[in-house]
Order: structure tokens, then C-alpha cells, then sequence
């Protein structure tokens, strides 16, 4: 039999928060190297608190996090960048008065060598970016803009991609297509962990999920099962 994958993060009792004040406690969430895991759960329930965490944004009081086998708690962001972690945040996670191939650029700009190989490869991945790279990333719309921050996170090759609310404020057809995105990241050997409310469709592309309550793990399983859960669907999913 073989040995089962090492997860690409792992985090241990992870208990978190700002000031004083916690917000997470006892967090433990694992993602495999070649996964999709999404969080979901109620308004205020610490989702995206879990991820500034993982990223060093937010002090880790209690608990471990580790990449890969390696202890990274407490480490900063730019050091996590290093070591394989990339992040979007929900709001302001682009260079607005930036053209689309100087966010590029930007994104890449610890790479040591191939910037240009790697915004090939961008453009490849994100057609509707390469009609127009000279355009002024201010000018675009809001599913263009959160298809740029991805991409630009894309830039130094993560091993695991950190998404907060990718579809926030999206038009049902963009929220299509920027999760149709996730998945062909996925599929080209990026694993992502990502906070979605909209549950049903972040689940319906995720192999595995997590409910978080109150800051705490309340469910975890494959997406299929918790999708199928009765007191999923009844308090998360509006049904």
C-alpha cells in the first residue's frame, strides 16, 4: 500500500484573532497537495480570520501551522511567499493605476529569472487578460479584477494558493468563471484552500470542506457529503 500524500498545510489548534480578542480557537484544518479544501459557515464565524492566520497577517496564540512538514508559525507573509504560499485577499489585492502586465510583473518581482516565461503562462491560463495588457487594471470590471489578483498570485508558482471570498460581488456569470479558474488551477498542480459564502457552488468543485461556527470546527468532510448533509444544507446552505 502505498503512503498516503503529505498535506501541503496543516494547521493544528489554532487559536487566533485581533487585539485580545480571539476569534478562532482550536482550528484544525489539513489541505493535500492536489486539493481544492473550502471553509464555509455563517457570517462572523472566523473563516477569514483562519486564513490571515495561516498567512502571518494575524498572531498564532495557540496551535502550530506547518507547509510541507515544516514548522511555519508565526513566520511573516513575505517569508511564506517564499516558502510556497500565496494569498488574495477580498478587497484591494491589486495595483489599480498598474497595466495588467505591470501587476504581472509585480507579482514576480522576487523571481530570480523567467518573468516573462511566467506571464506567458499567466496569459495562457487567463485569455481574457492577454487581449489587453496594456490596460490600466483600475479599468476593469470586477470579475476581471479578481481574475488579475489570482493571476498575479500565480506569478512566483505557490504550491498552495490562499483565496477570501474570490466571488464577493461577482455577476452569476463571473462567479462561474472565476471558480472555474480555481479548478484549472487546480488541475495544473496548485492545491487551494479558500473562504467562500457562496457554499453550494464552492463545494460542488472542492474534494473536501470545513464548517466553521462560533470560531470554531463545528463540520469537516468530503464536499459531496457535507453538500448531502441535512444540517448542512438546513443552516449553511439556506435550504
Amino acid at each position: 500500500m502505498m503512503a498516503e500524500a503529505l498535506p501541503i498545510l496543516v494547521a493544528e489548534g489554532v487559536t487566533s484573532g485581533y487585539g485580545e480578542v480571539p476569534v478562532v480557537e482550536d482550528v484544525s484544518i489539513h489541505i493535500g497537495q492536489d486539493e481544492i479544501v473550502t471553509i464555509i459557515g455563517p457570517n462572523g464565524a472566523g473563516k477569514s480570520t483562519v486564513l490571515k492566520a495561516l498567512f502571518g497577517f494575524l498572531p498564532v496564540w495557540q496551535g502550530r501551522v506547518s507547509l510541507a512538514g515544516d514548522d511555519v508559525t508565526g513566520l511573516a507573509p513575505e517569508l511564506l511567499v517564499c516558502r510556497g504560499i500565496a494569498f488574495v485577499p477580498q478587497t484591494e489585492n491589486i495595483f489599480p493605476s498598474l497595466t495588467i502586465r505591470e501587476n504581472l510583473t509585480m507579482g514576480g518581482i522576487t523571481r530570480a529569472d523567467g518573468v516573462e516565461e511566467r506571464i506567458t503562462w499567466v496569459f495562457e491560463l487567463f485569455p481574457v487578460l492577454a487581449e489587453r495588457p496594456r490596460e490600466r487594471a483600475g479599468r476593469l470590471s470586477g470579475g476581471q479584477r479578481q481574475t488579475l489578483a489570482i493571476a498575479r498570485a500565480l506569478m512566483l508558482e505557490p504550491r498552495i494558493l490562499l483565496l477570501d471570498e474570490p466571488s464577493a460581488s461577482l455577476s452569476p456569470k463571473m462567479v462561474e468563471t472565476v471558480l472555474a479558474n480555481v479548478v484549472e488551477i487546480n488541475r495544473r498542480g496548485t492545491a487551494v484552500l479558500m473562504v467562500e459564502q457562496r457554499a453550494r457552488q464552492a463545494l460542488a468543485i472542492s474534494d473536501r470542506g470545513y464548517v466553521l461556527a462560533n470560531g470554531r470546527n463545528r463540520l469537516e468532510g468530503p464536499a459531496l457529503d457535507l453538500l448531502a448533509s441535512d444540517e448542512v444544507r438546513r443552516l449553511y446552505l439556506g435550504e
